[in-house]
């Protein structure tokens, strides 16, 4: 028998090379600091799959990948960097591209309304007063209901189907913007395009994270989050051309919906068709490289995917300090999201540039958008170190500098504003950063689920807020609006100084107490994390930030 720390033993099998694992005790009865996450009393054991044990993983039909986890623990396969190099190649070729567009075409739409609003689309639905600021946060209002059931489904269900359908929905909605006559219709349209776009977020931070480990995704899903940049500039240039479209029967705003939703919809049917809902049936693999890429991940200790939702776990979660920190940070990058993607045009137009120049002004938005974000996950690849919590720091300065210079920059420096309104697109930075860090510190299929909702649902709190408190008699500047956003930036600063503290002691007490991983109990880990324990209950879990 090899004996771990902390009173858990693997012991021999029956059968050569397979090791499965069984936890002896219940994990909802193992004590833990909710505050703190520190496990405070844990007797469990691991051991092989003997007599009429039922089977660890591969005997629970909600666990994802369970077969194909069994097979790798019954095989010697080698996914050392050289060797596995070939397959993540071919994972980047196939996998990112769908993130990538997926992303781009979702934040083209949230951006849509900005771009219509440079045109004639306030007038010709006879908007008055805060009516734009009202359509602007009931699309939100949609995404926060439909947050809970969203990231429940996809738990639920083969995400990548799901996810397709739901592009669908939306794409058909934009384009029934065309037919918008008044303030009602359009407040009807934006609050049924939120509820359909809850869900595409949490699928790609969902699909990234069955296929790349730790040390993988922060690059990837600072590339596909890059994404927003490159909207920017195709939405700007998209916009600009449609705005000489004056000899067309439809006008230009309306031009802008009905083209984005086409976009939309053609990408909806080739998402369907290409997308995958797991490695498990990635028909892109073969089936070695499905094993090499389930053994990968699996070093998580999060395994693939649960579809079995359990209430111990999301109660976890609502109670857990990292959980709630991410949430207040998402809340933050709400309101500034909120703010900024809605009233950008507006500001730029009360510098004293016209709807067409305002539009075409946002291009280098994008691509500092593009640079920064997509730096950020550079370092996050080739830094060893937790940088991850560092980087949500440092990403939120220039904007909160751009702020700044907004609310104090005399208006006769019009250039000298529009260089700030530049800096506010890197909001995607730190959202990308909140993600990264759910993906890698939160264990437990439900938890996380329950994580990303608390997440979404204050994020998407944040955006009604932020795009309520610009308010139209404050034109161009905007006081209230952006002493709110410089208010939620420096929130947001301080609470990842807070949030790596915690994750810092937490990784501290857990090798005081259990010991530092090494290469057996970093297994066992492994196959805990197989088996849909959180981050509290396997004790071998360690936090990346």
């Amino acid at each position: 028998m090899l004996q771990l720390k902390s009173d858990f033993e693997i012991y021999p099998t029956t059968r050569p090379h397979r090791m499965s694992a069984k936890i002896s005790e219940d994990p909802s009865k193992v004590k833990y600091d909710v505050s703190e996450g520190e496990i405070l009393e844990s007797n469990g054991s691991i051991s092989s799959n003997e007599g009429n044990q039922v089977q660890a993983v591969s005997g629970d039909k909600h666990v994802v990948g369970a077969e194909l986890f069994e097979e790798v623990l019954n095989a010697q396969i080698d996914t050392s960097d050289k060797e596995y190099a070939p397959i993540r190649r071919k994972i980047d070729m196939w996998l990112l591209p769908i993130l990538c567009v997926t992303y781009m075409l979702q934040f083209l739409d949230k951006l849509s309304l900005n771009y219509a609003s440079a045109y004639s689309m306030k007038e010709d639905l006879g908007l008055k007063g805060n009516d734009y600021a009202n359509i602007a946060a009931i699309f939100n209002v949609g995404y926060l209901i439909g947050s809970l059931p969203g990231n429940w489904i996809i738990q639920k269900l083969p995400v990548a189907k799901y996810t397709g359908c739901a592009l669908f929905v939306w794409a058909i909605l934009l384009i029934a913007h065309v037919g918008a006559k008044n303030y009602s219709s359009m407040m009807a349209l934006r609050f049924l395009l939120g509820l359909m776009e809850a869900s595409i977020s949490p699928s790609n931070m969902m699909m990234c994270g069955m296929f790349y480990n730790k040390q993988e995704q922060p690059f990837r899903m600072c590339t596909f989050l890059s994404m927003n940049g490159v909207a920017t500039m195709v939405g700007a240039l998209l916009a600009y051309g449609l705005g000489h479209s004056t000899s067309s029967a439809l006008k230009p705003w309306k031009l802008i919906f009905l083209v984005i939703g086409v976009m939309n919809f053609a990408w909806a049917i080739i998402f369907l068709y290409v997308a995958p809902d797991s490695p498990a049936s990635a028909r892109f693999l073969t089936h070695e490289e499905k094993l090499k890429v389930i053994e990968r991940v699996s070093k998580n200790q999060t395994g693939i995917k649960d579809t079995k939702f359990k209430f111990v776990q999301a109660k976890e979660a609502l109670l857990d300090l990292n959980t709630i920190i991410l949430a207040l940070i998402g809340l933050g990058c709400g309101v500034v999201n909120g703010g900024t993607s809605n009233f950008i045009s507006s500001l730029i137009k009360g510098f004293g540039f016209s709807g067409l120049n305002a539009t075409l002004l946002q291009l280098p938005t994008g691509a500092i958008e593009l640079v920064c974000v997509f730096s950020a996950g550079m370092i996050a690849l080739f830094t060893k170190r937790n940088v991850r919590t560092i980087l949500l720091f440092v990403l939120c300065i220039p904007t909160l500098a751009g702020l700044i210079g907004i609310h104090v920059i005399p208006l006769s420096h019009k250039w000298a504003l529009v260089g700030c309104c530049w800096l506010l697109y890197i909001i995607g930075g730190p959202v990308i950063m909140c993600w990264i860090l759910m993906n890698v510190t939160v264990a437990g299929s439900s938890k996380l689920s329950t994580a990303k909702i608390m997440w979404f649902l204050m994020y998407t709190a944040g955006n009604i807020t932020g795009s309520k408190i610009f308010y139209a008699k404050e034109a161009p500047r905007y006081n209230t609006g952006m002493k709110g956003l410089i208010g939620s930036y420096a929130g947001m600063m301080f609470l990842s100084i807070v949030y790596y503290l915690l994750m810092f002691r937490r990784n501290q007490g857990r090798n005081s107490k259990f010991g530092k991983l090494n290469p057996e109990t970093e297994r066992a880990g492994i196959i805990n994390g197989f088996n849909d324990q959180t981050d509290f209950e396997n004790q071998y879990f360690r936090y990346h930030y």
